[in-house]
Parts: structure tokens; C-alpha cells; sequence
């Protein structure tokens, strides 16, 4: 008899979980993940970069009852977030990228609220007290690995969640919950022998299957890192300028995506595929209101345009030039340093005279150097192009 009302009660609770808009549901006992040893020697081999916050909650993520010791059953729920819009073609203005899911407005807030009135609805259907947790993807939480054992897809050697009916374009959820419910059996591993995404990855981020370096992620190295992009991974992050989605593009469970139905999710104006040169002139004033409720705000003012000078860098657009040379007086430190490079890439008369004035009156030693070496590429670029030029006028 208990076994049948939990079947009916887990039935319910799906019901109510997709009439909220969560086309993926799976329910799970709490219990350790079956990879989190694969996660400890992932933070072990530092592979988590700058991600402090990862190993400062190792043990809650390994140990889901350290974290709610009360629960029994965990509820993991998936939402569509996929515009199926395309990268544009190149143009002479130089547009950048931003990840699909910062299309829209900030997912956190949005599940979040959809989970809190899932667990109102699980007490309206109990009938009395059910403690319950919500938590979406800034919880020390290991989402996907739940996720999997929940059954809604598995672990793609990308490390998305992958569905085999709806793809990977997904945002995660848990609901932890105090009451027994039925449980559902994770889906076996199909990704096979493909490795287009392994392959597709331009900064080679991936170890092997199943294995990423974020220190190489052109998301972490857009989002989560603070400081100076490496040098020698600029070239490769493209026009990239918050997030990625290329192992996501290339895999073959998302050519039928459909089309997110969550209107929250619509892209906003000058998010898909937004020109990169007037981003270059943001305050932080303009930054705050344009992207208000948006998941761009992460990456902060600073951020952001260090990615748009890189991105520009990368199209070698001269037509950012005056953009770029008014960006080397820029209060931070950090897009003052990109945006030498940057202008090094450009490598023409003007951006190596612009260089030059900046570096005589530049104090902080890492912009100096930056400034630095990138004269040396713009005059080795400048050098080039004259070579080449009397070359063919001979």
C-alpha cells in the first residue's frame, strides 16, 4: 500500500513539475553519486582552475547528506532553453558570441521560483509538513550526476547532461524532499565511439571523454575567470565573448532541438550575435542597465570587455581602432592589458603610434608588458605586410 502511494504520489509530482515548464523530471534517492570520487581527483588534478568555491564545498557536493541530512528523495528537473538561431556569417562589422543561455534573462532566479512552487504543491498534495530545498547550479550541488541517476539523460563525454529525446540545451534543478517517493532508473551512456565534440573544442579543453580542463574552457576563460586570459589561448577563443556552446552545437542528440517555450528565454535585443565595437564604450552604468537580469552580469563590466578586446583582436578590425585606442585609458587594468593585445594584433601605424603613447604614461607593470609585447607583434605584423607588399610591386 505504501509502495502504491508513492507511485501515485511521484506521478503527481512529475504532473506538476512539467505544468511548471520542466519538460525533463526524474526522482532519485539522496545517496553519494556514483562519480564523486571522479570529481575529487578532478579537483586534485587542478583541473578545476580558479574555481574556489568548488573545492571549498567538496564535501557537501560528495556527500549530499551532509548537506541536507533530512531528505530522502531529490526530484531533478530539466528546462529548455534553445533558440535555434545560428552563428552569423562573417560580416565587415565584427560581431562576437554569446552562449545561448545568457540569451535571455538569468535562469537561477526564474527555476528557482518554479521549484519553490513545486514543493508548495507537493505539501497542498501531502497534505502536512514536507521539508523540502531548493537548489539551482550555484548549490553545492553535483546536479548532473543526480540528474543522470534520476534518469533523465546521462553524461555526455562533453560533460552535459544529454537526453536522448530533447539534447543537452538544458538548465538543472533539485528539489531535495523529506518523503519517500518512487524511483526512477538512470538510461545507459550513448554516446558510443563519438568524439565530434572532443574534437571540436578549439583550445583542446578536453583531457580525454569525459575529462574537461576548465582551466582551457572558453566558458570558464569568459566567465568564471577574473584575471588575465593566457596569452597563448586568446588567438583560439574566436569571437567568444561570454560563454561557448560548440560541443554542444556539434552534437548530434541537438540537430532536432525544439525551440524553448519559456518566453523569459527569448533573446534580447543585442544578445545574439551582438556588435562588438559599441560594447567597447560601455560604462559602468550602461553595462548595469543594459544587461539588468541577464547572466552576463557575472562576468562584470571588466570582464566582459576584456573578452570584446579580445574578440576584436581576434577579427583584426580596423575599423575598432578608435574604439580600442579610447579603451587603453580605461580605468581597469584588465581591459588596458586586452586591449593592447589587441591593438598588437591589429599591428598597423596607428595602433603601434597609440601603443607607444600609452606605454609612457602606463604605471601598472602587467599592462606595461602587455603593452610591450604587443608593439613587438604590431611591429613584426607592420613589418610583414611592408615586405610583402614590395614584394609583389616588384
Amino acid at each position: 500500500m505504501i509502495a502504491q502511494n508513492e507511485n501515485a504520489l511521484s506521478l503527481r509530482i512529475k504532473e506538476e513539475a512539467q505544468r511548471l515548464g520542466f519538460e525533463l523530471v526524474g526522482i532519485s534517492p539522496v545517496k553519494l553519486p556514483p562519480h564523486e570520487e571522479s570529481f575529487a581527483e578532478w579537483l586534485r588534478q587542478g583541473f578545476s582552475g580558479q574555481l574556489e568555491y568548488m573545492k571549498r564545498t567538496e564535501e557537501l557536493r560528495r556527500n549530499p547528506h551532509r548537506l541536507v541530512p533530512w531528505a530522502a528523495s531529490l526530484v531533478s528537473v530539466g528546462m529548455n532553453y534553445y533558440t535555434p538561431f545560428s552563428r552569423p556569417a562573417a560580416s565587415q562589422q565584427p560581431k562576437g558570441w554569446i552562449s545561448r543561455y545568457a540569451w535571455g534573462d538569468d535562469y537561477h532566479h526564474l527555476i528557482k521560483d518554479r521549484l519553490e512552487s513545486l514543493l508548495d504543491s507537493i505539501r497542498r498534495i501531502c497534505n502536512g509538513p514536507v521539508e523540502g530545498k531548493a537548489f539551482v547550479d550555484s548549490g553545492p550541488v553535483l546536479e548532473r550526476e543526480f540528474a543522470g541517476i534520476a534518469g533523465i539523460g546521462w553524461i555526455g563525454k562533453n560533460t552535459h547532461l544529454i537526453s536522448p529525446q530533447n539534447g543537452s540545451w538544458f538548465f538543472l534543478g533539485e528539489l531535495f524532499l523529506s518523503i519517500p517517493l518512487a524511483y526512477d532508473r538512470p538510461i545507459r551512456d550513448r554516446c558510443g565511439k563519438c568524439e565530434l565534440c572532443l574534437k571540436a573544442c578549439p583550445t583542446g579543453a578536453f583531457v580525454g571523454p569525459y575529462v574537461l580542463d576548465a582551466r582551457r574552457c572558453i566558458s570558464y576563460l569568459t566567465i568564471e575567470l577574473k584575471g588575465f586570459i593566457p596569452r597563448h589561448l586568446r588567438p583560439l577563443v574566436g569571437s567568444h565573448i561570454f560563454g561557448c556552446d560548440i560541443c554542444q552545437e556539434i552534437c548530434p542528440y541537438n540537430v532536432k532541438a525544439r525551440p524553448t517555450m519559456e518566453k523569459a528565454y527569448a533573446p534580447r535585443a543585442g544578445l545574439y550575435a551582438p556588435d562588438l565595437i559599441p560594447l567597447l564604450s560601455l560604462d559602468e552604468k550602461e553595462f548595469r542597465h543594459r544587461f539588468r537580469g541577464s547572466p552576463i552580469l557575472r562576468a562584470k563590466r571588466k570582464g566582459l570587455l576584456r573578452n570584446v578586446a579580445v574578440a576584436l583582436g581576434n577579427a583584426k578590425s580596423h575599423e575598432a581602432l578608435p574604439a580600442l585606442i579610447r579603451a587603453l585609458d580605461d580605468e581597469e587594468t584588465l581591459v588596458r592589458g586586452h586591449v593592447a593585445w589587441a591593438l598588437g594584433q591589429i599591428g598597423s601605424p596607428k595602433a603601434i603610434s597609440a601603443l607607444g603613447k600609452r606605454l609612457r604614461i602606463e604605471s601598472d607593470p602587467t599592462v606595461r608588458m602587455e603593452i610591450e609585447d604587443a608593439i613587438t607583434a604590431a611591429e613584426n605584423t607592420h613589418s610583414t605586410k611592408t615586405d610583402s607588399t614590395a614584394s609583389n610591386l616588384q
